[in-house]
């Protein structure tokens, strides 16, 4: 069987040189390379989502889920990084009034532990480092959750959220992230 496989190997090199691999498979190559996700993200309003700010590339490393975002059109400074319970980032309804990004449903906690402890804690499992964003408002510092794969988070969004993350419960509940500001669903799930 080795030497069969060889064989086919040898005859078929030449017959493929120079072809992409989208030529080769029809056009389906992402599955044959790294394993990593783009996922876009949007700008969300309760009127709904508005336009790309960008994407996160997700992929499985030896320190947990690789986040590499490439987001820009955010305010500077810190902000809250959250997987959540649904892949829907549409406007929902919460305290009587329409907000963003309600329809993604709470953090993604699959234990029920019920608390937010930050991305090396106990508590949800959707709990991320924050996310940096620079001076020109762009977020391109790359995140690691230690804690998630790629295959935990398929169908769930990621959100950011409009304040800094303190990985607690207190002063505000789930670290004052504030407001649902931009979305993206990781694609893959169910």
């Amino acid at each position: 069987m080795l030497k069969r496989t060889m064989l086919m190997t040898v005859l078929l090199a030449p017959a493929l040189a120079g072809c992409t691999m989208d030529e080769v498979t029809g056009g389906s190559a992402s599955r044959f390379l790294s394993g990593s996700v783009s996922v876009p993200v949007y700008k969300i309003t309760t009127d709904g989502q508005g336009q790309q700010i960008g994407t996160l590339v997700l992929s499985d490393s030896r320190g947990g889920l690789r986040i590499e975002p490439a987001l820009g059109g955010l305010t500077p400074g810190q902000h809250g990084l959250h997987v959540h319970d649904k892949g829907d980032c549409g406007p929902g309804m919460k305290d009587g009034k329409m907000a963003a990004g309600v329809a993604a449903g709470g953090h993604f906690d699959p234990a029920a532990t019920g608390k937010h402890a930050g991305p090396n804690g106990d508590g949800h499992k959707g709990d991320l480092p924050a996310l940096e964003v620079d001076n020109d408002g762009n977020a391109t510092a790359m995140v690691q959750a230690l804690h998630l794969s790629l295959n935990d988070v398929r169908g769930h969004a990621i959100v950011v959220h409009a304040n800094g993350d303190n990985y607690s419960d207190q002063p505000k509940p789930l670290g004052g992230g504030g407001e649902r500001i931009a979305c993206g669903v990781v694609p893959g799930g169910a």
